[in-house]
């Protein structure tokens, strides 16, 4: 016998929630066995690479789809170029005017390396 197109839809949606309830039990138990294997070795959350400043938990629930984002710190990039005044360039975008101005008057780009 032959299925229609709305049986396998009907289908597909009870195995998506079967699957999703097995995902969530699997999820308790290695939970479960990590928080055992934390009290038995006294590990501490900077131990596992954790620190203190994050957020909140991120939600088993079934609708959770998305990823867990981790925000990145932006680097500062290291001064490449200064003048006698503490003018800086990082050497990255468009030089600034005092560089300019300098090399218009004839100093070389290597006379402001740092």
């Amino acid at each position: 016998m032959t299925k229609t197109y709305a049986q396998l839809q009907k289908q597909i949606t009870a195995l998506t929630r079967e699957a999703e309830a097995l995902k969530r039990k699997e999820a308790a138990e290695v939970v479960a066995r990590i928080k055992q294997a934390i009290e038995a070795y006294g590990l501490t959350a900077s131990d596992l690479g954790l620190s203190a400043k994050r957020g909140p938990k991120p939600k088993l629930d079934q609708d959770s789809t998305k990823k867990a984002t981790t925000k990145t710190k932006k680097k500062r990039s290291q001064i490449k170029y200064r003048d006698g005044t503490d003018n800086t360039w990082v050497g990255r975008g468009p030089r600034p005017q005092w560089l300019r101005d300098a090399l218009a008057q004839g100093k070389a780009l290597e006379d402001f390396a740092v």
